[in-house]
């Protein structure tokens, strides 16, 4: 189910030059403001909390998903080179798998392991904030990749439909309406980080953790298995 040519042409389209310093900005942005309030002395497991779930999960993750799902595999099928694949002996669920794979690890490199080292740099080892919310990062994540890996089967305008859902439905509607948060794959890490993270930190979620633990299940396995699924349209219709 892991192609390992697949996997070196996927790090090799998410990792180019340019696309590189695109997923370098957020994380970046985060240490930087994360050492700032430590050298600033303001930073506690308030400060931390607020930043690692307002700005890092709420908004740097869901970014970090659209460009590294999407890219994954959309630009291959905009220009074209996914016939390349196509034409092998491949199992289409394993270059979705593969791809998923390498977008997950991409994703960890470039939100997880900030997230982590963010809340390490505010307040160390405390309360379990900073392993609490890098391990929410990882398996929102893993939602985020599958559902914008089939976002890019889907739709060729699948970067702005990924940034419409992460800036306004993620960001916005995530954070403040009630309905919506339940819909929110932000709310289900939170539910994760408010299990971890010490008894002396506040951390609320929309979604009790068995509701959100299902629905992140039901998000990846949904979204993988509809996305091998267009693939295989996309073959028919290439033999067509």
């Amino acid at each position: 189910m892991y192609d390992p040519t697949v996997a070196r042409l996927t790090y090799r389209a998410l990792l180019g030059r340019r696309r590189a310093l695109i997923l370098c900005v957020l994380p970046a942005l985060l240490l930087a403001i994360a050492l700032l309030l430590r050298l600033s002395g303001v930073a506690d497991d308030s400060v931390a909390t607020n930043l690692l779930g307002g700005f890092a999960l709420a908004t740097l993750v869901p970014l970090i998903g659209v460009i590294v799902g999407t890219g994954a595999i959309g630009p291959e099928i905009d220009d074209g080179s996914i016939v390349y694949l196509l034409s092998k002996p491949l199992k289409r669920s394993t270059i979705i798998l593969t791809k998923l794979t390498v977008a997950v690890g991409v994703t960890f490199l470039f939100a997880a392991l900030p997230v982590l080292l963010a809340g390490l740099i505010m307040v160390g080892g405390s309360q379990q904030i900073a392993v609490a919310f890098a391990i929410g990062t990882i398996v929102a994540s893993v939602a985020y990749c599958a559902l914008f890996l089939l976002l890019g089967t889907v739709s060729r305008n699948a970067v702005i439909i990924g940034l419409v859902y992460a800036l306004v439905w993620e960001a916005l509607f995530g954070n403040f309406v009630p309905g919506a948060r339940t819909l929110s794959v932000q709310q289900w890490g939170l539910a994760l980080v408010d299990r971890i993270v010490g008894s002396g930190v506040e951390v609320t979620s929309a979604v009790a953790l068995p509701t959100a633990g299902i629905l992140l299940a039901v998000v990846t396995v949904a979204g993988t298995w509809y996305a091998v699924e267009r693939l295989k349209v996309l073959t028919l219709a290439g033999e067509e």
